[in-house]
């Protein structure tokens, strides 16, 4: 790994949470995932040789630690004190992005916020039968589609068909679908306009809005929309 050279804490801080996705290791592992699976799975691009090589080196750092499964294969990970304490800099850090960054077309991956959604589920609120959710995504990519399993009040996304009758359809596009779960757009905007439509039985219609919890960063305004405000409120009060 190569160093800044410098005993000023901030470098040598930098040093491993600047790295290349650790950043979301990190955030995965605090949201609850435990094996290599789950933390792969909410980290489109990330390849396994390298999730393997971070987590050894997280672990070498006594960032994260792990154990053996008590069944099957494979090893559970969880952040020890440091990395509970490495998170608060990822909770900074998103802040600062909430605030400060303009969510990019490039950003708009409907799945990342499906996922997200999925790991802060209302889960006293989830029906207790099974529930088989189709969303179709437009204006990301051509098409993207995904199925929302929910079964014994656990959510599963299957990104193949599950073969199970399908209870509610979503069509939504995807910058719609992305700045409602980060908070910079309301439910009732995006149904509205019908940039997000749902079909199915009007219980479940009217359920599926209040499981979700949003992003931890959706009370952030963004400067750019507090400085909007302000240039239109100076403007009615000018005579």
């Amino acid at each position: 790994m190569r160093t800044y050279g410098q005993y000023c804490p901030i470098a040598r801080g930098a040093e491993i949470f600047a790295e290349r996705w650790t950043p979301l290791i990190i955030r995965n592992v605090h949201l609850g995932c435990e094996t290599f699976g789950e933390i792969l799975e909410g980290a489109p691009g990330l390849s396994r040789t390298l999730l393997t090589q971070r987590l050894k080196q997280l672990e070498r750092l006594g960032v994260v630690e792990s154990a053996p499964k008590a069944q099957g294969r494979g090893h559970r990970y969880r952040l020890t004190s440091s990395g509970h304490d490495l998170f608060k800099v990822c909770e900074t850090l998103g802040e600062w992005g909430a605030r400060w960054l303009e969510i990019a077309p490039e950003n708009l991956d409907p799945y990342v916020a499906l996922w997200s959604m999925c790991n802060a589920l209302r889960r006293e609120r989830l029906p207790e039968q099974r529930v088989v959710i189709r969303l179709d995504f437009t204006g990301f990519r051509p098409h993207e589609r995904y199925w929302l399993l929910l079964e014994h009040g656990e959510p599963e996304i299957c990104k193949t068909y599950p073969g199970l009758d399908e209870d509610l359809y979503i069509t939504a596009d995807a910058d719609a679908f992305v700045k409602w779960h980060a908070g910079q757009l309301s439910w009732a905007e995006a149904t509205r306009s019908s940039r997000i439509q749902l079909n199915g039985p009007l219980w479940l219609v009217r359920a599926f809005p209040t499981w979700n919890r949003r992003s931890m960063f959706a009370h952030i305004q963004p400067a750019v929309a507090r400085f909007a405000d302000q240039q239109r409120q100076r403007e009615e009060v000018r005579p």
